[in-house]
């Protein structure tokens, strides 16, 4: 009877834990004040960070889940969506910190924002508007034969210029809209507004011939500059009246076309390639390998062949204008890229033991 008795009371002792264990407390504060600013009860252990963005956004209605940051620590990383609570270190009465990361914008939304102004920034110049370069008589009439044949052919290069630029943009869009699969939905807004107002504070600094009252070139740069600042400056010379043509003529140009389109087409197979990889929506990292498609056979050589034929793009782009300006954006790009791709072979490294070891970040054998 004795022992009945203890199994019985062993029983309820478990049957009562469970019921304890079965729902948590989770406590929210604001990461800089320390203030509550609301209190779940009866929390699912297995709750996901996501459904806890949820419930928080039910009560603070303007701060909706892409626009919350949730911490363990007011000083750490962000918790992501699939964490699931009864994994993390925390007890029965979770204590967990918000941060409001302002107005969000689709990554989508952005990217067609940035590869739609090139676009018609581009266009500005080659139309050669008359408040872009004047009405000076000099740049539109000369009597002499030779200088009309060379600028008809100065022209020729100038359209070539804008029909690669124009359809590489293009592409970039039709990605966005229906190739690239983003691992994070939402961007602050003001980053996309800072971005811009600095890449037009470069082309202003340009025109107005300003020294030493700008910010720093290279830190503008780094700002995604290439987009509508370097799209300004890279038209300004190429559609220039007194641009001047390729020193090899024709078979300069059509090898740069050559190479310009092998390159784009490659950079698109890898896009498709790595969309592949997150159908359905799914967000796990996976090794990406060469399919029957030659050109993503440089996955046997690199982490971010993507990157390799963009940078090759826009070599072949300073080919066909021999233009300085679209050298050193091109440079800028193959250093950013750079580091981008090692930040990427870096990840892969880290998260897959088996991970190909011919692979480099960006330049087969090389880099």
């Amino acid at each position: 009877m004795s022992q009945l008795l203890q199994r019985g009371k062993a029983l309820l002792s478990w049957t009562t834990c469970r019921i304890r264990y079965s729902t948590s407390q989770v406590e929210i504060l604001d990461g800089k004040t320390k203030k509550q600013l609301c209190y779940l009860d009866k929390v699912e252990p297995n709750a996901t960070i996501r459904e806890i963005r949820l419930m928080f956004h039910k009560l603070y209605p303007r701060w909706y889940p892409a626009r919350q940051s949730i911490k363990l620590d007011p000083k750490g990383k962000s918790l992501r969506d699939e964490e699931i609570l009864q994994h993390l270190p925390v007890g029965t009465t979770a204590t967990l910190y918000f941060k409001d990361l302002g107005p969000q914008i689709g990554w989508t939304t952005v990217f067609l924002i940035e590869y739609t102004g090139p676009l018609f920034i581009y266009f500005l110049f080659y139309f050669r508007m008359p408040f872009v370069y004047g009405l000076d008589e000099r740049f539109t009439s000369s009597p002499h034969p030779v200088v009309n044949t060379l600028k008809c052919f100065c022209l020729a290069v100038s359209s070539l210029a804008c029909i690669c630029h124009s359809f590489h943009y293009i592409k970039r869009l039709i990605e966005t809209v229906f190739v690239h699969r983003f691992s994070h939905g939402t961007m602050p807004l003001r980053n996309i507004v800072k971005e811009h107002s600095l890449m037009l504070s470069v082309w202003l600094w340009h025109r107005a011939a300003v020294e030493m009252q700008t910010p720093c070139f290279l830190d503008v740069c780094e700002n995604c500059l290439y987009y509508w600042g370097f799209a300004a400056w890279l038209a300004y010379y190429i559609n220039h009246p007194l641009y001047t043509p390729p020193s090899y003529g024709k078979k300069q140009i059509n090898f740069a076309v050559i190479m310009f389109l092998l390159c784009e087409a490659g950079n698109f197979s890898i896009h498709v390639a790595l969309s592949d990889l997150r159908r359905n929506g799914s967000k796990t990292r996976k090794i990406p390998y060469p399919t029957k498609n030659p050109f993503t056979w440089l996955f046997f050589f690199v982490s971010c062949p993507n990157y390799t034929y963009e940078v090759g793009t826009w070599i072949s782009f300073t080919i066909m204008t021999q233009c300085v300006p679209v050298g050193l954006f091109t440079l800028l790009c193959f250093i950013q890229m750079t580091i981008w791709a090692k930040d990427k072979h870096c990840t892969y490294l880290r998260e897959f033991k088996d991970y190909p070891s011919l692979r480099m970040p960006i330049i087969p054998f090389l880099l």
